[in-house]
């Protein structure tokens, strides 16, 4: 369970240019609960993913996963909960590496690595087969460099690392929005498939209403920092583009999240 209570972010504050990014936002999401964010540019999605995160540091609020507050923590010991994915799929992944080393990377998260953290045979043969699922041949490609893959492949391996150690939260911000529609398909029902089978607590940001919409037993749109709804369970399965766009038009205002 994650537990957001009256969270605010304000940059630039005291000057001209202050922007309340966030504002007193409080939310409970429960174990497995797959929740998407929609909202206009600027409305506070991206900005409640760093703050989760630990990116950006409260100005007020609480944070908890589980039962432990992580408000205070720097982004480093709070990586040991979380699994995170950006939209850019050079960002999740070291470039100079092999596959098997980011694999190995991602495996060691938030524990001691010591002075040996090499890929052994078991670990080797746990990494082919974890890969064997996203059915792109890179079972095959351990000892590859990730400078050889595409945007595609290594936004799939990315969410692969993302979740290899079952995180407590997994944040994914607009992770298919740089791809193209038929690598963004395939990444986004891998995304719903890892997700429904390990039973992750999931929230993701997206502009796309209709993945909002089909993906996910929950739904949220921010406007100006603030939550402008929460929908879950039959009422959100019973979504339609038109209809959130007929009672909720006013907040959208960015012609990218009608975007098919």
């Amino acid at each position: 369970m994650v537990r957001v209570q009256g969270l605010k972010k304000v940059f630039k504050k005291g000057t001209v240019d202050e922007k309340v990014a966030i504002n007193g936002i409080t939310l409970q999401i429960n174990d497995g609960d797959f929740v998407t964010v929609i909202g206009s540019n600027g409305a506070g999605k991206t900005t409640l993913l760093n703050l989760i995160a630990g990116t950006y540091a409260a100005d007020e609020g609480e944070i908890i996963i589980d039962t432990t507050p992580v408000t205070h923590l720097p982004e480093h010991r709070r990586a040991r909960y979380l699994g995170r994915i950006f939209q850019n799929p050079l960002m999740g992944t070291a470039s100079s590496m092999s596959i098997e080393e980011n694999l190995a990377m991602a495996d060691l998260r938030g524990k001691s690595r010591g002075l040996r953290w090499g890929v052994t045979k078991a670990r080797r043969a746990l990494y082919r087969e974890s890969l064997r699922m996203l059915e792109l041949g890179l079972e095959n490609r351990l000892r590859d460099s990730v400078s050889l893959l595409s945007g595609g492949q290594r936004q799939s391996l990315t969410l692969l690392m993302a979740t290899l150690s079952l995180p407590k939260l997994l944040l994914l911000d607009e992770h298919t929005a740089a791809l193209d529609p038929m690598t963004a398909g395939r990444v986004i029902d891998l995304t719903e498939r890892i997700v429904r089978e390990n039973h992750l607590t999931t929230i993701m940001v997206t502009h796309n209403m209709h993945q909002a919409i089909r993906y996910g037993n929950r739904m949220i749109m921010l406007h100006g920092g603030r939550v402008q709804f929460d929908i879950e369970g039959k009422e959100k399965a019973a979504l339609t583009v038109e209809e959130v766009v007929r009672r909720f038009g006013a907040e959208l205002k960015d012609e990218a999240l009608l975007c098919a």
